[in-house]
């Protein structure tokens, strides 16, 4: 792959050792050990820190010790690859690449939904959606909002989990995706707005929103590129884009997600919160495989036009 730029070598690779091989268990997986750092300092600040700003500063300091050794970690490992054949160098660049995304694990995690969807589980479609693809309350929804929900995490996903590492990947190297991944880990675990993480997670909370501005635009815009290769609708879903984008409360996650929703000519429903796409057809348990594979056509498009801005900068 000598003719081939350094970085796109790094992501094609990456990307066929996720297809290959899948997710590695925790003990070698880099965003399990930053979840094990995150659940440290949220526990200890739980045990020595009671009011809001008590907890906003140790919120503050959970994002910076993190961000500090993600991009340390990444700058060293890079650092150490660069003293082997370039060849080894690139594949072990890759390895560590594909932990920050999960194409795969999304596909597969999808497909499980749909399967049990299409025997009549509902039961067990809920629970693998609320165990891998969604945090919502489950257990009231039937097969249309089950069938919604999937296509929605598949949505947001594919920027929050796909082209978001890969863009700061390409823009700053392993540092910058480990960082992106280390910001979007710890939303996920404390950047909610209750009781418990109103304060520890705003830090980390506003941070990944500041980091997910550029690739949630960007998903939702490649999604209009992929729109043929699907047979979806592009014009839909500049209409619908352009229209729903900011009915979820999320200042990003309604930017794929409306654009998948024009797309494939669904409508997207979280009960009580917003309706995407309204005047669309409901989705169902058909319109899950058609989101994995615009979900596989956006990734596509995105390594050839993020590795083509990357080189122009």
């Amino acid at each position: 792959m000598e003719f081939l730029p350094p970085n796109l070598t790094v992501v094609l690779l990456a990307g066929l050792f996720d297809l290959l091989l899948g997710e590695p268990p925790n003990r070698y997986h880099p965003v399990a050990w930053m979840g094990t750092l995150i659940g440290f300092i949220r526990w200890r600040a739980e045990h020595h820190a009671s009011r809001p700003r008590q907890l906003l500063a140790w919120g503050v300091g959970l994002v910076a010790v993190g961000l500090t050794v993600s991009i340390v970690a990444g700058w060293l490992v890079h650092a150490l690859l660069q003293e082997l054949p370039q060849f080894v160098a690139l594949i072990g660049e890759a390895l560590v690449l594909k932990t920050m995304f999960s194409i795969r694990a999304l596909a597969d995690a999808a497909d499980r939904v749909r399967s049990s969807l299409a025997r009549g589980d509902l039961p067990m479609a809920r629970s693998w959606l609320n165990q891998h693809l969604v945090s919502r309350e489950t257990s009231q929804l039937d097969a249309h909002q089950i069938a919604a929900a999937a296509v929605e995490s598949v949505a947001e996903n594919t920027s929050d989990s796909i082209v978001a590492p890969l863009l700061y990947y390409c823009l700053f190297g392993l540092a910058g995706a480990l960082a992106y991944r280390f910001i979007n880990t710890a939303d996920a675990m404390v950047g909610y707005r209750t009781t418990r993480y109103e304060w520890l997670g705003k830090p980390a909370a506003r941070l990944d929103d500041l980091a997910n501005l550029l690739p949630a635009r960007l998903t939702a815009l490649l999604m209009m590129i992929a729109a043929p290769l699907v047979g979806g609708n592009a014009a839909r879903g500049w209409q619908i884009w352009l229209r729903d984008a900011r009915l979820p409360h999320s200042p990003n996650a309604g930017h794929p997600m409306s654009a998948a929703s024009g797309v494939l000519e669904i409508e997207l429903e979280k009960p009580g919160y917003y309706r995407i796409g309204s005047g669309q057809h409901m989705a169902g348990v058909r319109d899950i495989p058609r989101a994995v594979r615009l979900m596989h056509s956006t990734t596509a498009v995105a390594i050839v036009l993020i590795t083509l801005l990357t080189m122009l900068v």
